[in-house]
């Protein structure tokens, strides 16, 4: 007959071998659904200059294909029609992993730890931080990445509102 304990570290291992084989499975299809969102975002970009090239009027004195002026570049963010995917955090994954938002978040949280400067930052703190306005819209949108970046591993909350650097994988670097 076998021993209680036996049958219960025989459910253990069982348990533990489903989590594990569980977590490949989610983060192969993480993998997946970041290509298929890189690739969903290439058509969308590619159907935008489509539409941008047909609709420019086209003369003698304007170009063919319109481009931006570096100028209007450098004061807007990229075009995303996708929601940003943030992988769950795991050993061999750094910050470069991350849409630049997070990695921006994650790389000022781990400055701030090296330097001494305190413990955990609040949202409006991080916003000011990342040169951000201080305005409801935009401390929102820091919180919501933040949240983000705490169920998946790579923040801590440990006070409501006040985050840090999670220890783990790679230390958010």
């Amino acid at each position: 007959m076998a021993s209680v304990v036996g049958l219960l570290e025989e459910r253990e291992l069982a348990a533990r071998q489903r989590v594990e084989s569980l977590r490949e499975a989610a983060d192969r299809i993480l993998a997946e659904l970041a290509a298929a969102e890189t690739n969903w975002e290439r058509w969308v970009i590619a159907r935008e200059r489509v539409d941008q090239v047909l609709s420019a009027p086209r003369g003698p004195e304007m170009p063919a294909v319109p481009e931006d002026k570096p100028s209007e570049r450098a004061g807007r963010a990229p075009v995303r029609s996708a929601r940003s995917v943030v992988p769950v955090r795991r050993n061999g994954l750094d910050a470069t992993a991350l849409a630049p938002d997070y990695q921006r978040i994650v790389n000022l949280l781990v400055d701030h730890q090296r330097s001494g400067s305190g413990g955990a930052m609040g949202c409006q703190e991080i916003a000011a931080a990342l040169g951000l306005d201080v305005v409801a819209a935009k401390v929102e949108g820091v919180r919501s990445k933040a949240k983000r970046l705490v169920e998946r591993g790579w923040l801590a909350e440990d006070v409501p509102g006040r985050f840090s650097i999670a220890g783990g994988p790679g230390d958010g670097s």
